[in-house]
């Protein structure tokens, strides 16, 4: 297959300082930087808690401008929804503690409920929601008359975390993300040419391969919006993205269904069954699949192009994702009740002082929600709060020492902000987020003001607090554990079998064919995520692979029977929508071969309904290990 593919510029190594690449410096002094950007402005304005400028700044350190604006934007939207959503609480249920605590573990189940049907920063917003009203409500629980302020200075503080970071990453050219997302779609093209290629050439690969590969399609899907606001061809920018990974995932479907196809010409229900009729089929079904892969090919080609230029693409699809209500639902639940066990904890004990532990509690329970996995989450804030408050007190009692100068503090926080930064720089999976974690909650704990606080007891407790909320989160989850992934597993096999058993019942999703394909492989990427390595989870990842490939089928053949119905193939195309409800690999090709007959008869083409009524039969038809078959296994 001929490909007419842009020549990659040389790799050109970067330069290394101290083990670690030049951006990763440059981006650990940005974050200094906005950090203490931050904190003048807030001290300057007294601000109530200036420290919440400083915290945001942590929260968005991101290592391209326009992650850090989506980021940015998605918090200052959840901050404005929580603060409403903290007035109705505190003003509507605040007679007693407990209705208050038990309203309020409603609402983190509704935010957790919200971000599990989300993704990317869309599900931080919505886990922000209740850590946002835990911050303004839990914290003002005895004296609800101050949650108005509280919240004006809580949003007032993030804006101006928000600002500082903007301002700091446009001053020293903070690098956009388009060319690192164009190079990885670049990749993934080359993968997926390479994969028709073979296909061409008659060569297998297993139903595990193709699901790897829609894997790493769909974790690109998060980062698309982020193009948006990086400048004003943003928008452009994030149509060709998302135009690419849905052609992206097209191709790959139509490659999966050439090599399931036998390389002999047989009729497929009966292998020792040669004829003529059956040849033309399959060799109709080749060359329509051929040419529709070179086409899909062709669009991703012209979406890649629109990316690099800038330019808005051709094409322009929407990439929706598989969401799982009762996955959803599960973790909700789970948050909630781990919320109000805690909160009834507090109060049954009688402790005082405890508006903070509990607020934290809530953070970690939301921030967990947008987790891969929620206990591996919280075993790592276990790991954070006490190496932060460690760090927080150092910073206090050994480096600062009783100064108040703004200067001192701006050198006594680089290097503990800049190495951390650093850590949040690495590839890592888990020393990457601990570093974010350490950053913010030593920020928050060291709770910088003017002037100064020095006062022993009130740190102490506050570490205490602190450490004992991810503790707490932390034993909440083991008679409360999150979905395992087997659960998951089972879950969304499930819902992708239902989902295929209502095609035949006409069910629509309103969505284009392209589109639907590409829900259905989030559902695989999902899927995939959740998998282990035994055996028994490889196996129902060949089974949602067979879902996906059947649905896609099924919907193909609708696509294209729907245009026939009406016209001189109209009783041709009713008996094979007939063969295709009743799931007959052979009543399929025989209705695929009346089709063509009676297209011969009227001289009309209909070679893509042909074609699609064979992949539906091979689909439908019980593998059978024959000579000549190029793959041992179904779609």
């Amino acid at each position: 297959m001929q490909v007419d593919v842009t020549a990659a510029a040389a790799e050109v190594r970067p330069s290394i300082f101290a083990g670690l690449p030049a951006s990763s410096w440059a981006f650990a002094i940005r974050v200094w930087l906005a950090t203490l950007l931050a904190l003048y402005v807030s001290f300057w304005l007294k601000l109530e808690s200036p420290s919440s400028a400083a915290v945001t700044v942590a929260i968005l350190a991101l290592p391209t401008r326009g992650q850090g604006l989506e980021k940015a934007g998605y918090r200052l939207l959840a901050t404005v929804v929580g603060f409403a959503a903290s007035i109705v609480i505190a003003g509507v249920f605040s007679q007693t503690d407990e209705l208050l605590l038990a309203m309020i573990g409603i609402w983190i189940g509704l935010c957790v409920y919200a971000a599990g049907l989300l993704d990317g920063n869309r599900a931080y917003a919505a886990a922000l929601g209740c850590i946002t009203v835990a911050l303004i409500v839990v914290q003002q629980i005895d004296s609800p008359s101050q949650v108005f302020t509280t919240g004006v200075a809580r949003g007032a503080a993030i804006a101006i975390g928000v600002l500082a970071t903007a301002l700091v990453n446009d001053v020293l050219a903070a690098p956009d993300y388009h060319p690192v997302l164009a190079s990885r779609l670049d990749a993934l093209y080359h993968r997926a040419m390479d994969f028709a290629a073979r296909a061409m050439r008659g060569e297998a690969a297993s139903a595990a391969t193709v699901a790897l590969m829609l894997r790493d399609i769909l974790a690109l899907r998060p980062e698309i919006a982020s193009l948006t606001t990086e400048s004003s061809s943003g928008r452009a920018r994030s149509a060709a993205a998302r135009s690419t990974i849905v052609d992206l995932v097209s191709a790959l479907s139509l490659t999966r269904a050439l090599m399931t196809l036998p390389v002999t010409s047989t009729r497929v229900a009966h292998p020792n069954d040669w004829d003529r009729s059956s040849s033309d089929l399959m060799r109709i079904c080749r060359a329509w699949l051929s040419t529709e892969i070179i086409r899909r090919n062709a669009d991703v080609r012209d979406s890649l192009n629109a990316l690099h230029t800038g330019a808005r693409p051709s094409r322009h699809c929407r990439a929706p994702l598989y969401r799982s209500r009762r996955i959803a639902a599960e973790n909700a639940a789970r948050a909630a009740t781990a919320f109000v066990l805690i909160a009834g904890l507090f109060v049954l004990a009688g402790w005082p002082s405890t508006e903070l532990c509990l607020s934290l509690v809530a953070v970690i329970i939301g921030l967990s929600a947008t987790a891969p996995d929620p206990r591996s989450f919280t075993m790592v804030a276990v790991l954070a709060t006490p190496t932060a408050c460690l760090l927080a007190g150092v910073l206090k009692y050994l480096v600062f020492n009783g100064v108040s100068e703004f200067q001192l503090l701006a050198i006594g926080l680089a290097p503990a902000v800049i190495g951390l930064a650093l850590l949040i720089s690495l590839p890592s999976r888990v020393l990457s987020p601990l570093g974010r974690l350490v950053l913010v909650f030593t920020l928050a704990v060291l709770s910088p003001s003017n002037p100064q606080s020095y006062e022993p007891e009130v740190f102490l407790v506050t570490c205490l607090f602190t450490c004992l909320a991810s503790v707490l989160v932390f034993v909440a989850n083991l008679p409360l554990p999150s979905l395992s992934g087997d659960r998951r597993l089972r879950l969304l096999l499930g819902e992708a079998q239902r989902e295929l058993k209502s095609l035949d019942a006409g069910r629509r999703l309103h969505l284009a064919l392209e589109e639907a394909e590409f829900r259905d492989a989030s559902r695989i990427e999902q899927i995939v995520a959740a998998a282990g390595a035994s055996p028994a989870s490889q196996k129902m990842v060949l089974e949602a692979m067979r879902c996906f490939d059947l649905a896609t089928i099924l919907r193909r053949c609708r696509a294209e029977l729907d245009p026939l119905a009406a016209g001189p193939l109209a009783e041709a195309t009713r008996v094979a929508r007939g063969a295709l409800v009743g799931r007959n690999g052979q009543a399929i090709v025989t209705a695929a071969e009346a089709l063509h007959r009676a297209a011969a008869r009227s001289t009309l083409c209909a070679d893509s309904a042909i074609a699609t009524l064979v992949l539906a039969s091979v689909a439908l038809t019980p593998s059978q290990p024959t000579p000549g078959s190029n793959q041992g296994q179904q779609l």
